[in-house]
């Protein structure tokens, strides 16, 4: 059986481990730096180690799921000045987003200690990583990625080899994230569009979700945005300004106009400044209730028409 050393158990890596157990496709042995995090795994029967080297001693794969790139150094890189914490000949599986660029510094870093790199990406939240239906983007050569397909498999019901090259996986998340901030965004300026107009936003969602204009982010996240329920966090507003700010970060490094993007990104980075930073992203609508009804003292909206 393929040996599992995994690395990060928050939001998603903690649900993408228990399915991993669960599934029999590997044995897993994971690290967070958060005890109140190992306790809850090794509670549900993961065996949990007490620093990134032992969960990753004797490992084939190193799967790492953190927040970003600096945790992604800190977890491979220990900052005491130890060896990198993969042996010779293992393989780690970055399943982060951290943009291209840092995933192929990553990867020429571990090169060194003959370790390759699979860049995997993932998307589809919490609740499809609870059930193994996440969509997983794999940038990667053939070799590498056969040796993790099968522990790939039992995480995700699309795995999509998009690539031979280290960073591939990471484009590919980028476009993906583009849509998603996007789409996130128009939801939220819609719904609270609809409230404006003295509508009944939850009739409207459930008109427009079956048309045209229905989208995965508006079922999803319209919901929420209609309950105000921004809690447990499934995916904070504050991933949004990291991702869609490695989106607008490669855009303008290869000189490429991304207006709908930025926009996005400007608007998750107002919601931050107006503290939603640990909220549900679908807070974004707040942002356009808060605009809405904070109008100028003294002006009304005109109207509604009452013409036929």
């Amino acid at each position: 059986m393929t040996k599992v050393g995994w690395l990060g158990l928050g939001a998603m890596g903690l649900p993408m481990a228990r399915r991993l157990h669960t599934s029999g496709a590997a044995a897993i042995t994971a690290f967070d730096p958060a005890p109140g995090v190992r306790a809850s795994a090794g509670a549900e029967g993961i065996t949990v180690a007490a620093s990134p080297a032992l969960a990753a001693k004797g490992a084939d794969l190193i799967m790492v799921m953190v927040r970003d790139t600096a945790q992604a150094q800190q977890a491979l890189f220990p900052e005491d000045g130890t060896d990198p914490v993969p042996e010779p000949g293992s393989t780690v599986v970055l399943m982060s987003t951290v943009g291209p660029d840092a995933v192929r510094g990553l990867a020429a870093a571990l090169a060194e200690r003959e370790v390759a790199v699979v860049d995997a990406p993932v998307s589809g939240g919490v609740a499809r990583a609870l059930t193994g239906d996440l969509v997983i983007m794999v940038g990667a050569p053939d070799d590498a990625f056969d040796r993790c397909r099968g522990v790939l498999d039992a995480l995700g019901s699309t795995v999509a080899h998009v690539g031979q090259g280290v960073g591939d996986g990471q484009s590919v998340k980028l476009v993906n994230q583009l849509l998603c901030g996007v789409h996130i965004a128009a939801a939220a300026e819609a719904l609270a569009y609809a409230e404006s107009l003295g509508l009944d936003s939850a009739a409207v969602w459930q008109t427009v979700r079956g048309g045209a204009a229905g989208s995965f982010m508006l079922d999803d996240r319209g919901q929420r945005m209609l309950g105000r329920d921004y809690s447990p966090v499934r995916s904070s507003l504050s991933l949004f300004v990291k991702d869609l700010g490695l989106v607008v970060e490669q855009a303008q490094r290869g000189r490429v106009p991304v207006p709908l993007a930025s926009a996005a990104a400007q608007m998750f980075t107002m919601g931050v400044g107006e503290g939603l930073a640990d909220a549900d992203d679908s807070s974004l609508i707040e942002l356009f209730r808060r605009w809405n009804t904070n109008r100028i003292e003294g002006q009304t909206p005109p109207p509604r028409s009452t013409a036929p």
